[in-house]
């Protein structure tokens, strides 16, 4: 299971990593507010293509529920890629410069349009932060648990204005 970045998950400590996953969760929410303000035209840029996708999504039918699963399989996959198997493996190779690779192939593989750089800006210091938790915890629990809820509330906003902009059927009299 070392192979896979699994082993993090073997033995948890759930007040350890729950306190690391809000604290990282509030870190996040934090760093999106300074974002906006420090770019905001490419934030708004950004919202606009995270809106579109979200339209998207919900066209084919993703709720509330789908939302959610999506939302921890994403975080479990990605944490389990990025940091547990790539930053383990380029730790081994490139001592503490390993979490600053892997912040940056984890911005590359969130594009976004080149107006709405601050995008790939923020996932690349996201992926850091959370590296950084697995380096300091051992475990992978506080940044599933952050990325989980960074993604469902991103999600629940989505959805929400997409319910707002989509016309309600008009009763029949």
């Amino acid at each position: 299971m070392a192979h896979l970045g699994l082993e993090p998950l073997a033995t948890p400590n759930p007040f350890r990593d729950g306190a690391f996953g809000l604290g990282l969760f509030l870190l996040l929410q934090g760093l999106e507010a300074l974002f906006s303000r420090v770019f905001p035209r490419s934030f708004r840029m950004a919202e606009a293509f995270h809106r579109e996708l979200g339209e998207a999504l919900v066209r084919t039918g993703l709720g509330p529920k789908e939302a959610l699963l999506l939302s921890l399989l994403s975080a479990v996959a990605e944490e389990v890629f990025f940091r547990g198997a790539v930053q383990g493996l380029l730790l081994r190779q490139l001592g503490g410069w390993g979490v600053g690779v892997q912040a940056l192939l984890f911005a590359l593989l969130h594009p976004a349009p080149r107006s709405a750089f601050a995008y790939p800006l923020f996932t690349g210091v996201a992926g850091g932060l959370l590296g950084l938790s697995f380096l300091f915890t051992g475990s992978l629990v506080p940044g599933i648990l952050a990325h989980f809820l960074h993604n469902a509330r991103s999600f629940a906003e989505l959805l929400s204005a997409s319910a707002r902009q989509t016309p309600r059927p008009k009763p029949r009299a």
